[in-house]
């Protein structure tokens, strides 16, 4: 990483390696992102996806953004990780092995077994253990040719688990650079919308653990913002409620956990994407009714079968007379990728959310050796954990219980090979009303064909 001339023009020399740049919205929105990012103009983005039909179209409406924009950006494609990896800064990983239909496959299973959404974490959510398992094995690979590829670059993980994910590496590789980036957190700008705040003049801490962070600082031009909510709640929070989408991220739910609890719940901390936290509202479709939850709906564009997710983006790259940036204008994502890449980069100090290891004990309570959520400062020196006050003691203890205690079971089943321990991590599930419910879960998953690597993984 350095610096070089381009026709009297300083560029920096940075490389960036997408593994699973096949997701267009993702590759489209880093691209637009780098070109709104002068000091990043010149670098090298490396296309990496094993489909290479989506390869193809990625990186052909990359390249035309780009050439519109009339930006200096030199962007490849390939379908070897190690060519894409090799002299790496920078390795941003979204990839998902299993694909939506792996989702499918298990939550067909766990309905038929009376498992619903709602808490559960390790089953009836996109984390569930059998797509985990294949997310720790393609982890190891990555992380292997980093080492031996360019151990010196900052590995930065978007796929999912980030919690178990982030928890399971920083114990394993410890002179590996590595970040885990969520954009869950936004959802405290969602509240500054709906209460009618500047985003600009609002400042916040929301510490916790990935999928369960919580507004336990909220100011607005330097004031506490919590009273604007309570207002809002008691004055206006019902009629918004009545055109808001179910499973609303401040919806009856989020409020009614912020009474319970004393702080706000943010982003997906109790939206299905976080796993539908806590299960007493999921307990029937009529509880959920009442709290206007619908998880099935929320989740029903991966419970249908996909449409060709690419097709829309080749057509567009395709035609010579459409301009790439009248379809998608150039504007910010919003996303932290590139300004975190930046501030390490060319050493611009900013805080930002992220996911590290709780090594310095910024979120009191948590275990050292577990995956904290928090702020940290993000420069050339590298990403310095912010420490926090932590959280209420109730919701502390829910962490424990529903956040470290099972990702540490699951890990403690994968390095073990344990299929006995993959039991006890479904035991776990509030949905588990027997073992003969458990087991005959796992079993049909683990019998599932395109699962023959798990079923010998877990003897």
């Amino acid at each position: 990483m350095g610096w070089y001339f381009y026709n009297g023009d300083v560029m920096i020399d940075v490389k960036i390696s997408v593994i699973g740049a096949g997701s267009a919205t993702f590759s489209l929105a880093l691209v637009k992102d780098l070109c709104l990012t002068r000091s990043l103009e010149g670098a090298t983005v490396s296309f990496m996806d094993i489909n290479e039909r989506r390869l193809n179209a990625v990186y052909a409406l990359c390249r035309k953004y780009a050439d519109e924009m009339n930006i200096k950006l030199k962007l490849e494609k390939t379908m070897d990780r190690r060519e894409s990896l090799r002299d790496a800064d920078f390795v941003i990983n979204t990839a998902l092995v299993v694909g939506y239909s792996g989702y499918r496959a298990g939550w067909n299973i766990g309905f038929k077994y009376g498992y619903r959404f709602g808490g559960s974490y390790h089953i009836m959510h996109d984390e569930g253990f059998w797509i985990n398992f294949y997310q720790f094995r393609l982890f190891d690979s990555i992380i292997g040719d980093i080492l031996d590829l360019c151990s010196d670059a900052w590995y930065i993980q978007l796929a999912n688990p980030v919690l178990a994910g982030i928890t399971y590496i920083g114990r394993k590789y410890k002179k590996l650079k590595f970040v885990g980036l969520c954009h869950g957190f936004h959802g405290v700008y969602h509240l500054a919308d709906v209460l009618g705040l500047d985003r600009d003049r609002i400042s916040f801490q929301v510490p916790g653990v990935n999928h369960f962070i919580w507004l336990t600082h909220f100011y607005y031009e330097g004031k506490d913002a919590y009273p604007l909510l309570d207002e809002w709640i008691e004055k206006k929070a019902s009629e918004y409620w009545k055109n808001c989408p179910p499973s609303d991220d401040i919806g009856p739910k989020a409020v009614d956990l912020y009474k319970r609890f004393g702080v706000f719940p943010i982003g997906d901390t109790c939206t299905p994407g976080g796993g539908s936290w806590p299960w007493w509202y999921h307990v029937d479709d009529e509880t959920e009714k009442r709290w206007k939850e619908d998880p099935k709906k929320w989740w029903n564009w991966v419970l249908q079968s996909e449409k060709d997710p690419v097709a829309e983006f080749i057509k567009i790259a395709e035609d010579p007379n459409v301009k790439v940036t009248s379809v998608f204008p150039p504007r910010k994502s919003g996303e932290i990728i590139v300004p975190l890449i930046e501030s390490i980069a060319c050493d611009i100090p900013r805080v930002f959310q992220v996911n590290i290891l709780n090594n310095g004990g910024f979120v009191p309570g948590v275990p050292r050796d577990f995956s904290v959520e928090i702020p940290a400062l993000v420069s050339k020196r590298g990403i310095q954990g912010i420490k926090t006050e932590g959280l209420p003691k109730p919701l502390t203890a829910y962490i424990l219980r529903d956040r470290v205690a099972p990702v540490n079971t699951e890990l403690e089943a994968y390095e073990a090979g344990s299929r006995e321990l993959l039991l006890q991590l479904i035991l776990m599930d509030p949905w588990t009303k027997s073992e003969e419910q458990a087991r005959k879960l796992l079993e049909d998953i683990l019998t599932l064909p395109q699962y023959g690597e798990m079923r010998q993984h877990y003897k």
